[in-house]
């Protein structure tokens, strides 16, 4: 293992001296750094174009150029163009919010009726080999750090399974070495006796991996970009293949090119300019839809929340109206897209947001390993992993099922019918 791959998994209080040395070099001195825009050993170059039209349409955005009458025309036009889109991200669109959300909802009315998807992550790992500074699973953070076992893993999906959830997400923190595709495959073939849909969260992989993976039981893959900005990104990524943007960038249209019904896009919003990275990650999934169009696509939206090291990165303030106008101008624009609102936001926005525009929504949630029983069950574990972030909206899914019902919605568990 090279030096850019070596890992350093904290279990004490107190980094190994080589390990803090690094640690130091790495964040003081870029030139200790690899370069992010170069791919390393082993990463597949499919050679897309679809990056370069992003990074350039994101790069040219000015949105303190569009005006009241470029927002009144986007929301008059029947379609909505990319320039349409560009005003309504814009700061002239916050006085337009109620008729944007009026009018996103009927768009979302209209192409998915009265329903919401409600979905449960599991993670079943949460070691990692990347220095990530905002992320609670980062190599350098001090945290417990476990890995499931197959045993455990099916426990975990049986408490899962029992409350009636038919769709699940399984994630990992970015670590080969201790969750290689191998594993992921077993625990998604698992997954399959318990649950109908099946969605992972992972490192990315090639093109091979992706086409096991999804013969195993996967469905659809889900990868957050976290920021479309190459710059902001080199700064927040320090060690690990997670620092190679462009494989990153490409993990989704590798994924459909390995047979997977559908993607999940994502900007973490408040790492970099949120408008920048809200029209990045819009035309990620236009560009996509255009060159696969059979494709299922979804966006998710979720904000920073409290982890270890917030205090490192000076996150931007994205407050919920903020949120609210991403998100309706992402259903105008995308109004075939689904759209994910996690349990990073509060119960209050998640009921109010799934009436406008959002189409699906976790519950039950957990962000730690192996600790479903505990939460659903009341039984203690002892050996559980930390969590990645804090949760804002803690709701189980019979809670979160009977919310969506009371607020005129139609709760929809899956959809899917495999012969």
């Amino acid at each position: 293992m090279n030096e850019e791959n070596q890992v350093y998994f904290v279990d004490s209080d107190q980094l190994p001296p080589a390990a803090l040395e690094r640690k130091h070099r790495l964040e003081q001195d870029p030139s200790f750094r690899t370069n992010h825009m170069e791919y390393m050993k082993g990463m597949q170059i499919i050679g897309s174009d679809i990056k370069e039209k992003v990074l350039k349409a994101m790069d040219a955005y000015d949105y303190d150029v569009y005006t009241a009458a470029d927002v009144e025309r986007a929301l008059s036009n029947e379609s909505c163009s990319i320039e349409d889109f560009k005003a309504l991200l814009s700061p002239a669109a916050a006085p337009y919010l109620e008729q944007m959300a009026r009018k996103a909802e009927e768009i979302t009315k209209n192409h998915f009726g009265n329903t919401v998807y409600i979905f449960t992550p599991l993670y079943i790992a949460n070691y990692c080999q990347n220095y990530c500074i905002y992320c609670g699973f980062n190599c350098y953070n001090n945290i417990r750090r476990k890995k499931l076992s197959f045993e455990e893993i099916e426990h975990e999906m049986q408490v899962i399974a029992k409350t009636g959830m038919e769709e699940i997400l399984m994630l990992t923190g970015e670590s080969r070495a201790y969750s290689d595709v191998h594993y992921i495959g077993e625990a998604v073939k698992i997954a399959k006796k318990y649950f109908k849909n099946i969605g992972i969260e992972i490192y990315p992989v090639n093109v091979d991996e992706y086409r096991y993976l999804h013969e195993c039981g996967v469905d659809y893959v889900t990868v957050f970009q976290e920021t479309y900005n190459t710059d902001k990104y080199e700064t927040l990524h320090l060690m690990g293949h997670k620092r190679v943007w462009p494989y990153r960038f490409d993990s989704q249209e590798r994924a459909l090119m390995g047979g997977m019904r559908g993607a999940g896009f994502s900007a973490l919003l408040g790492l970099d300019d949120f408008r920048k990275d809200a029209l990045a990650t819009a035309l990620h999934v236009y560009y996509i839809n255009r060159k696969y169009p059979h494709a299922e696509l979804s966006l998710s939206c979720p904000r920073l929340r409290p982890i270890v090291n917030n205090d490192k990165i000076n996150p931007r303030d994205v407050g919920e109206k903020e949120l609210c106008q991403v998100l309706c101008a992402y259903r105008i624009f995308l109004p075939f897209a689904g759209i994910t609102v996690s349990s990073r936001e509060s119960a209050d926005f998640r009921n109010g947001i799934t009436k406008i525009c959002a189409t699906k929504v976790s519950a039950g949630v957990s962000t730690g390993i192996g600790d479903h029983e505990e939460k659903y069950e009341g039984k203690q574990e002892e050996d559980v992993g930390d969590e990645q972030f804090e949760i804002n909206d803690s709701r189980s899914f019979k809670t979160m099922y009977d919310d969506m019902e009371q607020g005129g919605l139609q709760p929809v568990l899956n959809d899917y019918i495999y012969v």
